[in-house]
């Protein structure tokens, strides 16, 4: 986690993460998971967000299938309050071809 911007911006452009200037937060965090970095662009420049925790660690996922994951806003809100969004469980979707 030692990476400031522009290491940052490399790291985005290099791994086809999104678009650097565009609607985007990109989330980083560390081996140990107590630190977490958002990188994004804000019309004007970039700039780089940090949390620290002090005596606890990010819920985020060892290995992902995919490179890149999207978030929404309530789910980021949710991972910076200690909630593991990859493991919530929402009720299963419904269809009907009738309804009696």
């Amino acid at each position: 986690m030692r990476k400031g911007i522009n290491g940052l911006c490399d790291v985005v452009a290099g791994s086809a993460m999104g678009e650097l200037q565009g609607n985007n937060l990109f989330i980083f965090t560390g081996r140990r998971r107590s630190l977490m970095k958002i990188l994004y662009f804000d019309e004007t420049g970039f700039a780089v967000w940090m949390k620290r925790l002090e005596r606890d660690t990010f819920p985020w996922p060892r290995k992902l299938p995919q490179n890149v994951v999207t978030l929404t806003s309530q789910q980021l809100e949710w991972l910076l309050q200690g909630i593991d969004v990859w493991r919530l469980k929402s009720f299963k979707k419904v269809e009907f071809e009738k309804i009696a």
